[in-house]
């Protein structure tokens, strides 16, 4: 069971949603314009924010935008029928974790919550804190408890996609196609190399790699428990 606020002014979607959500027996509050949207996230703690771009007093992106500039952590999936990628990076670029295209299947819908609901990786603005590693993604920065962390340029390209997505299957072959340049003649040796530095400056001696290496397949970032700052 999660706490969800979903905000988003059609009537019918957002008691669709209410629904389904409610069907799997989670908690759900709803709100039809950006402000009051807004003002329910700033006040009460949800596990994860539903969250329309086109809204009434108050846009999704710009509630999106002052709910984490404000420290907001909660996971935000975006609605909207805006598909082309200019809109999807706006998108994320303000702070959404998902996005989810109209129209779209609830089925679709339960399973993007449920992953966000497994995501134990805390987003505070443009700050990625997983287990004693901190990533502020606008400066590109890394810290290893509290001290900086000097990265190559692919290096932190690896770690900022590792840490997006937790827990996933990643084989060498999507490293390379989504870590390094498309016009790039790096190897798979070149990700097998980088991924050792990577962890050489990353791990602790006395606990597991951060990034698991699955024999014959690839890796997986296993994050810890997750610290607070």
């Amino acid at each position: 069971m999660a706490k969800i606020i979903i905000i988003e002014d059609d009537l019918m979607v957002g008691s669709t949603l209410r629904a389904a959500l409610l069907a799997d027996e989670h908690v759900v509050d709803v709100s039809r314009d950006g402000e009051s949207g807004l003002s329910f996230v700033q006040s009460i703690e949800y596990d994860v924010i539903i969250l329309d771009w086109q809204l009434p007093l108050l846009d999704g992106i710009s509630v999106c935008r002052r709910y984490r500039s404000g420290g907001g952590q909660t996971p935000i999936i975006m609605l909207t029928a805006k598909d082309s990628i200019a809109d999807k990076e706006m998108g994320f670029d303000c702070g959404a974790d998902d996005y989810l295209t109209k129209p779209f299947d609830i089925r679709e819908l339960k399973a993007r919550i449920r992953g966000l609901l497994r995501r134990p990786v805390l987003h505070t603005a443009n700050i990625i804190i997983v287990g004693n590693i901190s990533i502020d993604t606008r400066n590109r920065q890394v810290k290893r408890e509290g001290v900086e962390v000097s990265l190559q340029d692919n290096e932190y390209a690896l770690l900022e996609f590792f840490v997006r997505h937790p827990n996933e299957l990643i084989s060498p072959e999507t490293l390379l196609r989504r870590v390094w340049d498309t016009d790039s003649e790096a190897s798979l040796h070149a990700v097998y190399t980088c991924v050792a530095r990577l962890r050489k400056k990353l791990d602790s001696t006395t606990k597991d790699s951060l990034i698991r290496t699955v024999y014959g397949s690839g890796y997986r970032l296993i994050p810890p428990e997750v610290l607070a700052v």
